[in-house]
């Protein structure tokens, strides 16, 4: 249970959607956009979030596509992260999307929900910065397409009362080798230390990572780094670990050195594994 009332609203259109978050902020009842839930009762639980008007926009069609659509991935939204494991779409998603939670929680946790969401990790962006994904944005101007890799800096940048739609995926990056590998302390199921999920493509090792930091990421000085063929696997991911960004989190989960660490030996693994598959 969440200790506050809120009005319910299932609008059937993204305009209806728009229209009626602007509508309900005006009232100042500080509306918010559900698709699973599971982060506003979380949050809402230990009192870091508040509303008093929750819309959910798990009616809307454009919100819950999952299709090929020539040579390119659609994704809604709304789509959850249990149908992306059935799907299997996208395999570096599919294997990212199977590693958050449990399957009873991935039934309610759904693609935008973890990329748009609060707490740190929100996994599920990695594999669409590593892809150089685009997404679909609805406010009250209409939709916009725009590279993910140019409006998620820390968190997805969205102006008040935008709403994530869709993101989109060329095959090609789909397609790519691959690599996924979580770090736990404890559990199958706990949060990770660290993530780092990584695409090999255009002759480029790419990786994006979650858990190390407040938020996800993908560094271009750190994936220059790694990709320095004149050097040695040690030494390149030596001037790798130089340019990460900051902070580093610090919790119960683990320390920045500890996350230091396995951070670096997960990145000698990525450059091993790839190096001997082209080999």
């Amino acid at each position: 249970m969440i200790p506050f009332d809120f009005d319910y609203y299932r609008p059937n259109t993204l305009q209806e959607a728009v229209t009626l978050y602007h509508s309900l902020d005006e009232q100042r009842k500080r509306p918010m956009y559900f698709s699973g839930g599971t982060e506003i009762l979380t949050l809402g639980r230990i009192n870091i979030d508040y509303t008093e008007a929750v819309i959910d926009i798990k009616a809307i069609k454009e919100c819950n596509t999952l299709e090929i659509i020539g040579d390119q991935l659609v994704l809604g939204a709304a789509t959850s992260l249990s149908r992306i494991d059935d799907a299997n779409p996208f395999p570096l998603l599919t294997q990212t999307a199977k590693e958050v939670a449990d399957r009873t929680a991935r039934n309610k946790i759904t693609l935008g929900g973890n990329i748009c969401g609060r707490i740190f990790y929100r996994e599920a962006v990695l594999p669409f910065l590593l892809a150089d994904s685009q997404v679909v944005i609805a406010g009250l101007a209409g939709h916009k397409l725009k590279p993910i890799n140019e409006v998620f800096q820390q968190q997805l940048q969205l102006g008040k009362g935008e709403l994530l739609v869709q993101v989109i995926t060329e095959r090609i990056y789909i397609q790519a080798p691959y690599t996924h590998i979580k770090r736990r302390r404890q559990w199958e199921t706990g949060y990770p230390l660290i993530t780092v999920a990584s695409l090999r493509a255009k002759g480029q090792i790419r990786v994006a990572i979650s858990g190390l930091c407040p938020f996800p990421f993908r560094s271009p000085a750190v994936e220059s780094a790694l990709n320095r063929t004149d050097l040695a696997p040690e030494d390149r991911v030596d001037i790798a670990m130089q340019k990460l960004p900051q902070p580093l989190l610090n919790d119960t989960e683990g320390s920045p050195d500890f996350r230091l660490f396995l951070l670096r030996n997960t990145l000698m693994d990525i450059i091993t594994e790839y190096e001997e598959a082209v080999f």
